[in-house]
């Protein structure tokens, strides 16, 4: 939810180079804060959960204009330092893809991060009050809350760029004027010229005013928030199951039933 879909050359340049100071600094540290534990083990799974990132981020569900971010799961399974890194390389590679501009690569790696971390330090705590049988409850709790939180702040960060071009966004079946709902597949599932094999142009998103946008977001983020509460929920879950240690961590200190430190007798 707070990733930045806007182009190159339309936020200013001061917040464009505040955003990259702060994603370099971020990914320095995370890297020192990483060498100190065991990274070496980490990498596989860290490549995996950047990978799982990508793809989520790259597959939009259409009537909402939405795509799942996984940035809790990741947050959760990789720690707050080797999140930041993740986040860093996934934004550069939607970059490359054209998902979003090369500009704002720092602040999407600032806001992403940001997400990471907030989930992983609300989970510990509702892991720790829910308990383990629990763990879905909590998955879908940190998530709502920390995709409301890093959404908050992205309307804040379009009010510090002035608004503008910086508001224009595609927001599926939601008219960003009357905040009502159509039916988006009304023209088709994909509008298409059969005759000329030319697919029909996309409309471009008008800019709003900030009012505006926050009003648009806030209408559909709500929907976008519990359904990826509802994935994150279903993830870690499973993951719970087959391989606790990577979901808890220290984050519940209840004893657990069977030998300690086997994670495969589960």
């Amino acid at each position: 939810m707070s990733h930045i879909h806007i182009p190159d050359g339309v936020l200013p340049l001061w917040l464009v180079a505040l955003g990259w100071a702060g994603a370099l600094a971020l990914v320095w540290i995370a890297s020192s804060r990483a060498r100190r534990t065991d990274v070496r083990r980490k990498v596989p799974l860290l490549g995996v959960v950047a990978a799982l990132v990508l793809v989520a981020m790259s597959t939009e569900v259409v009537p909402i204009a939405y795509h799942v971010n996984l940035t809790v799961v990741a947050g959760v399974l990789l720690g707050p330092w080797l999140g930041a890194i993740a986040a860093f390389i996934v934004v550069v590679m939607l970059a490359l893809l054209g998902h979003g501009g090369v500009t704002v690569i720092g602040l999407n790696t600032l806001m992403i991060a940001a997400e990471m971390a907030i989930g992983w330090g609300l989970f510990r705590v509702l892991a720790r009050a829910f308990g383990r049988r629990h763990v879905g409850w909590a998955a879908a709790a940190a998530t709502i809350v920390t995709l409301a939180i890093t959404t908050t702040a992205l309307v804040g960060l379009v009010a510090l760029a002035g608004g503008g071009a910086a508001t224009g966004r595609e927001t599926g079946a939601l008219d960003p004027r009357s905040l009502t709902f159509a039916n988006p597949f009304s023209g088709g599932i994909v509008s298409v010229n059969t005759l000329r094999g030319e697919a029909a142009p996309a409309k471009p998103a008008a800019p709003l005013s900030v009012a505006r946008f926050a009003a648009v977001v806030y209408t559909l983020g709500p929907i976008g928030w519990v359904l990826e509460g509802l994935v994150t929920a279903a993830v870690l879950s499973y993951v719970a199951r087959v391989r606790p240690g990577l979901v808890f961590g220290q984050a519940i200190t209840e004893p657990e039933r069977g030998p300690a430190g086997d994670e495969e007798a589960h």
